[in-house]
């Protein structure tokens, strides 16, 4: 089915955006540079939009505004963020005119999502690429957010910011690392936390090194599902010399297996230089006759890279986790398994 004939099938460009201007954000050239948003401070007034799917508990919609206000910002809803249709948050059309209206005001300093779920992918063609790169600010989310993340970084060069989502867990850890990361501006060391507790050794947040050795490079990934979906597409960045970073919920090992044989298959894996694969939660073998564990997957794919590669990040679908600048420059030691940005990620 050609571009145009699909984009009709999903009704896309019959209202909002013209299918015209839909085929023409789609064929943007991929981005040469990097991109930095503008910085952000307490009193700026920041947009909530909801790019995937529906909020069903309503209660979810004060909980992002109200967090946002903790932190300190004034908070503008998007116009549609509380539509639904079927387990969308709107129509396509909607939930992209939202992100685009909120990159357009001036007024609106940053862009957080209220959660992730499924559909931002279906939006990719009707977010007007031009206007985001003319108004570069932050946008913050994560697991089907990648979508978003991803596309706008391949078409743009814009960082973007996958962690917590505006309804999602704002615990201290997280709180603290984004007031380090946005308000103080800091170079921050992603390191994981870790708790004893009762237990005679550290247990919780443990990494395990794949294969030991330092690197640096832009770091790109975000949810495994979400990232290989866009295979194929002209959304998927260029991973050349890139560390990649996945996180998974839900999945049983062998779509794991199917999915890094994807990113084997397109040639993701041959251009790495680095590889962090965080939590993978809830994602434990089903019945039949048995089934390769995580730990051999990621052996399969990753150790004849020879490239640096842990596992373990608190990264994902966890209540602690890092706020990562997807497209910024970091220097990961798999061998102690964290992380660093080495330079500023904000035009201030």
């Amino acid at each position: 089915m050609n571009k145009r004939l699909f984009l009709k099938t999903l009704g896309i460009g019959l209202t909002g955006l013209p299918l015209a201007q839909a085929l023409a954000n789609d064929e943007i050239e991929p981005a040469k540079k990097v991109l930095l948003p503008m910085g952000i401070q307490k009193g700026d007034k920041i947009g909530i939009v909801s790019p995937s799917a529906a909020t069903a508990d309503r209660i979810q919609f004060e909980f992002a505004k109200e967090t946002m206000e903790a932190l300190g910002f004034e908070v503008q809803l998007g116009e549609n963020l509380k539509n639904r249709r079927g387990h969308l948050a709107g129509t396509d059309e909607e939930r992209a005119n939202d992100i685009n209206r909120m990159f357009e005001n001036r007024e609106i300093k940053a862009i957080i999502c209220i959660r992730g779920g499924s559909g931002a992918a279906r939006i990719l063609p009707l977010l007007d690429y031009q206007s985001i790169k003319k108004n570069p600010k932050p946008l913050l989310g994560y697991s089907d957010i990648t979508a978003l993340h991803n596309a706008i970084h391949t078409k743009t060069g814009l960082i973007t910011f996958h962690g917590p989502n505006g309804s999602g867990s704002w615990n201290s850890f997280n709180v603290r690392q984004f007031e380090n990361l946005f308000f103080k501006k800091e170079l921050v060391l992603f390191e994981n936390e870790q708790i004893k507790g009762d237990d005679l050794i550290v247990k919780q947040n443990r990494i395990q090194t794949i294969r030991p050795g330092k690197v640096s490079g832009k770091i790109l990934g975000g949810n495994l599902t979400v990232l290989t979906a866009l295979s194929g597409t002209p959304y998927l960045p260029d991973f050349k010399d890139a560390i990649l970073f996945v996180e998974d919920i839900g999945e049983d090992p062998y779509k794991i297996d199917r999915m890094m044989s994807t990113l084997m298959l397109n040639g993701t894996l041959s251009k790495i230089k680095g590889f962090i694969f965080g939590q993978c939660s809830d994602c434990n073998p089903s019945g039949g006759y048995g089934s390769l564990t995580l730990d051999d997957i990621l052996e399969d794919y990753i150790l004849p890279l020879n490239i640096p590669a842990y596992k373990g990040a608190m990264i994902g679908h966890v209540p602690k986790q890092f706020i990562i600048p997807v497209g910024s420059q970091v220097e990961m030691d798999a061998s102690i398994g964290r992380f660093k940005l080495l330079d500023k990620v904000f035009n201030d």
